[in-house]
């Protein structure tokens, strides 16, 4: 019998969850002289349940685990008893808290270490019983009906306008850039993304267009000002529609571009084309079919769209930490899941892109400037807010690069659409954006 007082710093629970996950192991406990046995065997279990990364693993002055061959590319440091406990029940959850909390340090790059241990994870690790119980109570309690899609829109983009200008381009484009070229500025790369969706829905002049989700409201604009197009956007958050509404005031967009503060249950009226750009991840699969019947509402049979969303390429469930801590009610959908939106209403899908390594690098250049800004940051949300959003940047960089997440841009079309283009050339005549009245007098070329 193991007898192990309650003050042991959580040894019980540890214990009982190592004879949990690991049933065929017999576990013998010595208490003295020292416990350093203990956490030797914990910390391997640890280095074992995600691949045996090629990382150092060390609890203060105490044990360590590191690589058998080849040195480690970066070093986890865990400070105490209970956050190597935490850490050992639930990997995923244990190491985003604790770092936030300042109980884990990283010695070497943050992107480097979670990328490392990505990969073998990939391969190694499966979503333990801590986890999946959170994942299940977080559908459940943020489930996106239209008031918990309000309640988890407004934790995440009504931060304050403010908090993003420290980190976002000019525009406030919270979404993946596209680069045409590796050196390409995260502003031009931003709008050349602008110009790329409206290139591959055939936007023209005249052209009515429903946008579900708009952000800060670069891309409706965009599309008024340089596309000559008039839009209805629609957005929950009201921090970003008072800042779409004023900017359209300034650039004397209004009467172009609406902005209506209302969820995307509630789009009505007819459009020529629907786009969506980073909202279905807050949309939540068991509502894929709803959003497919509103979109065939919007645009009929005839009208085209696109989608562009953050997906993986086989179903699994969102990560806990990023739904607790920074995304409330995300689900980053497979293709086939998404096929749910298209499928009942006959749309044609005409294109996929998979732009992962583009949102790589746009979360490079988000993580750069958010580095720079970390005195107002912390000044604005705490120490503690500024950690958490380090390693949720940090993460998704790390994701993309290895393949756990894909940026897709899908485009569909009704089954009586007529503009459909016959090849993919005209996406890449010009790698910028050019001014309006040289896209105006291009079109009135064609059209002579």
């Amino acid at each position: 019998m193991i007898r192990i007082r309650e003050d042991d710093c959580g040894f019980a629970s540890v214990i009982n969850a190592m004879r949990v996950e690991y049933p065929r192991e017999e576990i013998t406990v010595v208490m003295a002289p020292s416990a350093s046995s203990i956490e030797t065997a914990i910390l391997r279990k640890i280095y074992a349940a995600i691949g045996r990364p090629p990382i150092r693993l060390a609890l203060g002055r105490g044990p360590e685990v590191v690589p058998a061959n080849g040195e480690p590319v970066a070093s986890v440091l865990i400070t105490d008893w209970s956050t190597l406990a935490r850490l050992f029940l639930d990997p995923e959850m244990g190491f985003g808290d604790g770092y936030t909390e300042g109980r884990i340090d990283v010695e070497g790059d943050l992107v480097t270490l979670l990328e490392a241990v990505l990969r073998t994870m990939r391969a190694h690790y499966a979503m333990g019983w801590k986890s999946a119980l959170m994942s299940r109570w977080l559908e459940r309690i943020q489930a996106n009906t239209p008031a918990g899609s309000a309640r988890n829109i407004q934790r995440h983009y009504d931060l304050t306008t403010e908090f993003y200008k420290l980190w976002l381009d000019p525009q406030l484009v919270y979404t993946c850039a596209y680069f045409p070229t590796p050196s390409t500025t995260l502003e031009d790369a931003q709008l050349a993304k602008m110009d790329h969706v409206c290139r591959k829905i055939q936007l023209r002049p005249g052209d009515k267009v429903v946008e579900a989700g708009c952000g800060w409201g670069a891309l409706a604009l965009h599309m008024a000002k340089n596309y000559g197009a008039t839009v209805k956007a629609f957005n929950i958050s009201k921090e970003q529609i008072h800042f779409a509404r004023e900017r359209a005031q300034r650039e004397g967009l209004s009467h172009q571009v609406e902005f209506i503060e209302d969820d995307y249950r509630n789009i009505s009226g007819h459009a020529d084309a629907f786009v969506s750009v980073g909202m279905l991840e807050h949309v939540g699969k068991e509502n894929f079919q709803e959003i497919g019947r509103i979109i065939h509402r919007t645009i009929g049979d005839s009208g085209r769209g696109l989608l562009h969303f953050i997906g993986r390429n086989q179903m699994s469930t969102f990560s806990p930490w990023i739904r607790k801590r920074i995304f409330p009610g995300a689900y980053a959908p497979s293709l086939r899941e998404v096929m749910e939106i298209f499928e009942p209403w006959d749309f044609s899908v005409q294109d996929v892109e998979n732009l992962r390594r583009h949102y790589a690098k746009t979360l490079e250049e988000w993580l750069s400037r958010f580095e720079g800004a970390t005195d107002p940051i912390t000044k604005m949300f705490g120490p503690e807010f500024l950690r958490a959003w380090r390693l949720y940047l940090a993460g998704s960089i790390a994701a993309f690069r290895v393949g756990n997440l894909e940026l897709f841009q899908v485009v569909f079309a009704g089954s009586r659409c007529q503009k459909i283009p016959w090849t993919r050339a005209g996406l890449y005549a010009e790698s910028l954006p050019e001014a309006p009245a040289a896209k105006e007098q291009k079109w009135m070329n064609a059209r002579s």
